[in-house]
């Protein structure tokens, strides 16, 4: 045979190695692969059957966020019709205070030109003050607020021009001055430019059809007007004291039956009042709340609506679900049986014990303190058995370990793994509670709890 042919079978031989190898590597990635894709679908199916432990991050805060209404506001409140028909002129300042016979307006037949006054040194820095204080205080939404400004500084201006006839005696509601009546105030108040329809309201108005805003319109009067004899001219509000009626649901009468003052957040401007408040019954049968005020009116007299909070879940402190927590059971141990270790600091317990050989000898226990109430440590049952002896320092009197006590608590997992830690329930709904800041042996703001207690035992490893 002739070299070739050797060569050829050879070469066949080479060739069916190479495919027997290519077809072993083949194999070996096929298993492998295999192996991992069959790993993956067991983790995902004991991944998707398996009790996972789901966190709760502790927040601090009130159990629930306070009940927002929308009240009528009712003061005591009178109106001014005018005397004479003309073109009013506003002299006291909206919303300022005036005495009994105060100048508050002028009316004249026609629109009185503009004339020269020249103030004094006392005035300017009056005016001046007025500005300065006005702008501190100004913003574009409350564009009204510059009416109140231009009236109080025109009544400071005419006050300037009357100052004498004023101080001489005068008593009259009204007078002549350049063709203008001028009128005064019947009664010390505050004055209001501005007209709604309330000015008479009452508790016997009250129905669910007042409290619509969208048909609530409020006139504001200005200087400049025409009014006829008998037309509203301006409010005086004569009395500190005022009211305001909310609407409530049935769950809320049940809630505050019993209240009789409350705290008031107004939302306008954030500031908390004290109010006294009455449940009362209206013509229409329905119940509503009434919350009576002595001060802090002038703020909210161009507000006939105003949105409050009634301040009415008071307890603050670490907020909880309910879900979370769970009961442990503690030995009790008498305060008299404690005593301190060598470093003095940390408190334990002396118990008896016995060798092989029967000698007695005592060991210092520093069991983990949960609580120390009416002169009793609670302590954890892991550091002790039933029947264990406690001896008291200095004493041959023996204290048997029989007694138990609860105490609910949550499971903390800062550290991968459920740890007891107590807690003094302050308030409680049905989904949530605040619990004490500063609970020795407690939690904290931010700390991660088992959000279902019932789903892990104490000492038992999750993730978060």
């Amino acid at each position: 045979m002739d070299s070739s042919f050797f060569k050829r079978v050879k070469k066949e031989s080479d060739n069916s190695h190479s495919g027997i190898r290519r077809l072993f590597t083949l194999n070996i990635g096929t298993i492998v692969f295999g192996v991992l894709f069959i790993y993956i679908i067991i983790s995902i199916l004991l991944y998707v059957t398996a009790t996972h432990v789901r966190s709760y991050q502790v927040t601090s805060g009130p159990l629930a966020r306070n009940a927002v209404y929308t009240g009528i506001a009712v003061y005591s409140e009178k109106v001014i019709t005018a005397d004479n028909t003309g073109y009013v002129d506003y002299y006291a300042g909206d919303h300022s205070k005036v005495k009994s016979g105060g100048i508050v307006y002028g009316v004249s037949p026609t629109k009185l030109p503009e004339t020269e006054v020249v103030p004094d040194q006392a005035t300017v820095r009056k005016i001046l003050k007025d500005c300065e204080e006005f702008s501190q205080t100004f913003t574009p939404t409350n564009f009204h607020d510059v009416y109140s400004l231009r009236y109080l500084l025109e009544g400071e201006l005419l006050n300037e021009v009357l100052r004498q006839r004023i101080a001489s005696g005068l008593t009259s509601t009204s007078l002549s001055l350049g063709g203008s009546t001028i009128c005064v105030s019947p009664s010390d108040g505050v004055t209001c430019y501005s007209m709604d329809g309330y000015e008479n309201f009452n508790a016997n108005l009250l129905s669910e059809g007042v409290f619509d805003e969208k048909s609530y319109r409020m006139i504001h009067l200005k200087s400049g007007d025409r009014i006829l004899a008998g037309d509203p001219v301006y409010r005086l509000i004569t009395s500190e004291d005022w009211s305001l009626y909310i609407q409530l649901t049935a769950k809320q009468i049940v809630k505050l039956n019993t209240t009789s003052n409350i705290r008031v957040r107004f939302l306008k401007d954030g500031v908390t009042q004290n109010a006294s408040f009455t449940i009362i019954e209206s013509g229409d049968g329905n119940y509503y709340g009434r919350l009576d005020f002595n001060s802090g009116l002038v703020r909210y007299l161009d507000n006939r609506f105003i949105d409050i909070e009634l301040v009415t879940n008071s307890a603050v402190g670490l907020k909880i679900p309910v879900s979370s927590i769970v009961t442990k059971q503690f030995f009790t141990i008498p305060e008299e049986y404690s005593t301190y270790g060598g470093n003095k600091k940390n408190i334990g317990f002396l118990k008896a014990s016995t060798d092989r050989n029967g000698n007695a000898s005592t060991t210092f226990i520093t069991p983990t303190i949960y609580n120390h109430a009416d002169g009793k440590y609670y302590v954890d049952e892991s550091a002790f058995h039933e029947g264990d002896i406690i001896i008291r320092d200095g004493s041959t009197e023996r204290y048997i370990l029989r007694d138990r006590a609860s105490m609910e608590g949550v499971y903390c997992m800062n550290k991968g793994y459920a740890v007891f830690r107590r807690i003094n329930i302050l308030d409680k709904n049905e989904d949530y509670c605040i619990v004490e800041k500063g609970t020795p042996y407690g939690i904290a703001q931010f700390d991660n709890i088992v959000e279902n207690a019932s789903s892990v035992k104490e000492s038992q490893i999750t993730a978060h």
